[in-house]
């Protein structure tokens, strides 16, 4: 599958989330999304990751901007990660992975000389009409959450 590139169209969805409920991307038309991509609910580098979004969601709301974080996690696994964290962004489970494989982050990793598949930690930032304005891909947590935000204030 080609990768998706600044300017293309963001594939739309339609998943289950946190709390119950279906997520899709065209319900947000008219504002900004962030959807960022992780690799395991209540790991190190996501737990640190969603908490940082969800310390910034007020600042991303007051940019008309939602915040998405999806992987291959269940919705179960997601209200506990929710419940333990206090995470308010929304989470949304692709457990058939479709959509991580649509957007190009369901990839091939190694960790100790085995390869496996996993989600590449990728951030993608839509503008209001849903094209792909920025891509961060191979995230490192420390400030990022911080520099999506810029990247939304300066869209």
């Amino acid at each position: 599958m080609a990768e998706l590139g600044v300017g293309a169209h963001a594939p739309d969805f339609d998943l289950p989330r946190d709390g119950g409920g279906r997520v899709s991307l065209s319900q947000f038309e008219g504002k900004a999304v962030v959807l960022f991509f992780y690799p395991k609910d209540d790991t190190t580098g996501c737990t640190a990751e969603s908490i940082a979004f969800t310390q910034l969601e007020q600042e991303f709301a007051a940019a008309d901007t939602v915040v998405i974080g999806m992987s291959p996690d269940s919705v179960k696994s997601h209200d506990k990660f929710v419940r333990k964290h206090n995470l308010s962004v929304l989470l949304v489970s692709d457990e058939e992975k479709t959509t991580l494989e649509a957007y190009g982050v369901w990839k091939e990793k190694s960790m100790y000389g085995r390869t496996y598949m996993g989600v590449e930690r990728t951030t993608f930032l839509l503008d209001k009409e849903g094209r792909i304005e920025k891509i961060w891909p191979k995230v490192k947590v420390a400030g990022h959450a911080e520099d999506v935000l810029n990247a939304v204030r300066a869209l």
